[in-house]
């Protein structure tokens, strides 16, 4: 599902089709009949697509325990991984299971946490789950506006702008102020991940000793990728 999403934003296919589609069409990562009559990831699967300057590489990898093979197969190639979580249901068994995979070959990773629309969904909740379960230095980059049947978009803690998805998919981005009532709590949360940041990044740990008041989002971005290359740090993200 998250990489038909990420095929239709850089604008690789032009329609969106379910996993499990009543059209019969089906997911464009999920080829073979099997997998789309049973609405699960089979076989990995590769393809491209263009962000701006970049040629990302998408390998889709199954969530099955099953055929958990096919995921040793593509982290061995890999650049970086994303991990993705239910906000519902957190860490799971499988979860675990890719987790350790990752490890052994030391993949970076990103861990997104999805379904953030659904009742009972809880973005703290899963990203402590990270840190206890799974052992990771978990760093949140994004606060949710809302949640449940109440999510309208999200805080990106970098630029410290809202971000809202309008149109029928979402395709329309609207970058707007941080609304006035969440401030408080976005400041309060820049400031967390700014710490998270610097206790594993020597450089940008540096600069929040002599002068933390003037930490520039540029200096902050260079920090996530050298710590969370360095397998140092997980950035969190979220969305629906």
């Amino acid at each position: 599902t998250l990489s038909e999403r990420i095929l239709f934003y850089t604008g690789k296919i032009h329609e969106i089709h379910e996993v499990r589609g009543k059209d019969g069409v089906g997911a464009i990562m999920d080829s073979m009949d099997l997998e789309r009559e049973k609405g699960i990831t089979i076989q990995s699967a590769a393809t491209y697509a263009m962000w701006g300057d970049y040629n990302i590489n998408l390998i889709d990898t199954p969530g099955h325990v099953d055929f958990t093979i096919e995921v040793e197969r593509a982290l061995r190639v890999l650049d970086g991984a994303i991990l993705v979580l239910c906000s519902v249901s957190g860490v799971q068994s499988q979860s675990i299971t890719v987790d350790r995979q990752m490890k052994r070959y030391k993949v970076p990773r990103i861990a997104f946490i999805n379904k953030m629309d659904r009742a009972g969904a809880n973005y703290d909740r899963v990203a402590l789950q990270l840190k206890e379960k799974l052992g990771h230095h978990a760093v949140r980059l994004q606060y949710p506006i809302g949640a449940e049947d109440r999510f309208q978009g999200l805080i990106d803690l970098l630029s410290m702008k809202a971000y809202y998805f309008d149109g029928e998919n979402g395709e329309h981005i609207r970058e707007e102020a941080i609304p006035a009532d969440m401030k408080d709590e976005a400041e309060l949360r820049r400031s967390e991940m700014i710490e998270g940041i610097a206790n594993v990044d020597d450089t940008l740990g540096e600069i929040f000793l002599t002068d933390p008041d003037n930490i520039t989002e540029k200096q902050l971005r260079e920090a996530v990728r050298r710590a969370t290359i360095a397998l140092k740090m997980t950035p969190v993200m979220c969305g629906s």
